[in-house]
């Protein structure tokens, strides 16, 4: 079932990609498009810590806008974290820089106590920041709002701290496969009431990001991460807003997305977006997928790798240009802008 958003010649590129109507010219943004690879949020940074960056609504939305000021986005991510509604549920962390979870949680006993989120009394902050973000937003360029997906926020409950593996939130699926069901119930939950507030508070596209599903084998996903995204993405139709689910690494896994109620799905560098869009079928836009690394190409070199991703993704509408994965903190800003200057320049 679409997203109950009407295409017309006021809907942004972005939003009209999503819902794969005909666009102007190929939208454009960044994962992690707010963030260290540029020098106005270093200075930012290096007065305030992440943890209290993300915690105090002026500061989150200035630095959400900063790319937009900068560059000719096609749309605005919130700057936040995907741990930070689980503070909300009382999980005690901290950043380390990554986050690390004090008590990771690996029981039963555990996974009832996790209470249910209530975003205004839990995550105020957040609503605020969108709130800020969309009075000050400096062109017709929406906002996303997003959080982790169940799995992947399963994997860092369970295992504590940031893992290559997450050899721990592994077997505890096929150790505990019950619990593992339950606690992804409570996630899937808990991340549906989140996102459906920050629709609520403004944002006009939600995207899930599931940084781990690479992990998992197809049968797993199909039994775990899938049904968790399935309970998320249904109970978030009622707010009529496109959602995006990005699979880090997940070229096996794509027949399994396919059978998700969402709008767009975001691909990595891995996969060829062509071969994604037939395993998808028509019904589904896809967001993506230049490899971070061809930032650093020489300009002409990066035309060429632009070039490629565009032709992979062919002349149907529904595609928005992003990077298969977040910015590198060291890319030079000068190459993001003229990445977004040439994707748009090829209408």
């Amino acid at each position: 079932m679409a997203a109950r958003v009407s295409a017309s010649r006021e809907t942004p590129a972005f939003l009209a990609a999503c819902l794969r109507q005909p666009v102007p010219y190929r939208p454009i943004w960044i994962m992690r498009q707010a963030g260290r690879y540029l020098p106005e949020y270093r200075a930012l940074r290096a007065k305030v810590n992440f943890e209290a960056l993300t915690r105090t609504p002026d500061l989150a939305a200035e630095v959400t806008l900063q790319p937009l000021r900068r560059f000719e986005l096609d749309a605005a991510i919130l700057f936040s974290d995907i741990m930070t509604p689980l503070q909300g549920m009382g999980v005690d962390l901290a950043f380390e820089p990554g986050p690390v979870v004090r008590e990771p949680i690996r029981t039963d006993a555990q996974i009832e106590a996790l209470p249910a989120l209530v975003p205004q009394r839990d995550v105020p902050f957040v609503l605020e920041t969108i709130r800020l973000v969309r009075a000050n937003m400096p062109r017709l360029a929406p906002l996303i709002g997003f959080a982790g997906a169940p799995f992947t926020l399963l994997c860092y409950l369970v295992c504590g701290r940031p893992s290559k593996e997450f050899a721990a939130a592994r077997t505890f699926l096929y150790a505990q496969p019950h619990a593992a069901q339950r606690l992804l119930e409570r996630l899937a939950d808990a991340m549906a009431e989140y996102l459906a507030a920050q629709a609520r508070a403004g944002a006009q596209a939600l995207m899930l990001f599931e940084s781990w599903a690479g992990l998992l084998a197809p049968r797993e996903f199909e039994q775990f991460a899938l049904p968790a995204v399935r309970r998320t993405a249904a109970a978030l139709r009622r707010t009529g807003v496109p959602l995006i689910y990005y699979v880090n690494q997940g070229s096996t896994l794509m027949p399994a997305v396919a059978q998700l109620d969402v709008d767009v799905v975001g691909v990595d560098w891995r996969s060829g977006l062509s071969a994604v869009r037939r395993v998808l079928g028509p019904g589904k836009a896809v967001q993506g997928n230049l490899d971070p690394a061809a930032l650093f190409a020489p300009a002409a070199e990066l035309r060429r790798h632009v070039d490629a991703v565009l032709e992979e993704a062919g002349e149907a509408p529904g595609h928005i240009f992003n990077l298969g994965h977040g910015i590198w903190p060291d890319t030079d800003p000068d190459s993001v802008a003229r990445l977004v200057d040439y994707v748009h320049e090829r209408r």
